[in-house]
């Protein structure tokens, strides 16, 4: 599923206009992406949570030259995923 088809979801599920769907799904991305951007984390129950983890520097390797590169410390987004949504796909895929 990308974002096209969470909108077109949204828009059926909820009886929405494709317009209003697309309004709240972005709504929700930038709110999130914000808190991130703050620092803070985002935690939706049964699904998991986003936060940033903090990355140290370190030497990489040029896959095409094999030549050693520094690499800067850095700041990313993480996802956990949730108990709920572990059980649910567990059980729907298997191991």
């Amino acid at each position: 599923m990308n974002k096209s088809d969470l909108i077109e979801e949204l828009a059926q599920e909820a009886g929405l206009h494709r317009q209003v769907s697309e309004f709240v799904v972005n709504s929700v991305f930038d709110a999130m992406a914000e808190a991130l951007e703050r620092g803070e984390g985002v935690e939706i129950r049964g699904f998991g949570s986003f936060s940033v983890r903090k990355y140290g520097s370190y030497t990489g390797r040029n896959p095409k030259t094999g030549e050693k590169i520094p690499v800067k410390s850095k700041k990313l987004p993480f996802f956990k995923v949730g108990k709920e949504l572990r059980e649910r796909v567990m059980d729907k895929v298997g191991t």
